[in-house]
């Protein structure tokens, strides 16, 4: 588990009971509901971009043809 031996994880372990104490085990449930929500968001994200990358777009841009150009209007000097 990410490299880590048996004795690193003992130490760990140790630090961890001495630093929580009697609040270990609440702190590891708030940690594992802080888990779950963030992979639920995350699920919600991915599920979202899929449909919007693979659904069909709703409405279309249709092409209008203006006759008169949006910019002023170009006369050449006369000679």
């Amino acid at each position: 588990m990410f490299g880590l031996g048996t004795g690193e994880l003992i130490i760990f372990g140790l630090i961890a009971v001495i630093l929580f104490g009697s609040r270990l085990p609440s702190v590891a449930r708030s940690l594992g509901k802080s888990l779950v929500e963030f992979k639920k968001g995350m699920t919600d994200l991915e599920s979202e971009v899929k449909s919007s990358v693979y659904s069909e777009p709703t409405a279309r841009v249709g092409y209008t043809d203006h006759s008169e150009p949006a910019g002023p209007r170009f006369d050449p000097p006369k000679s």
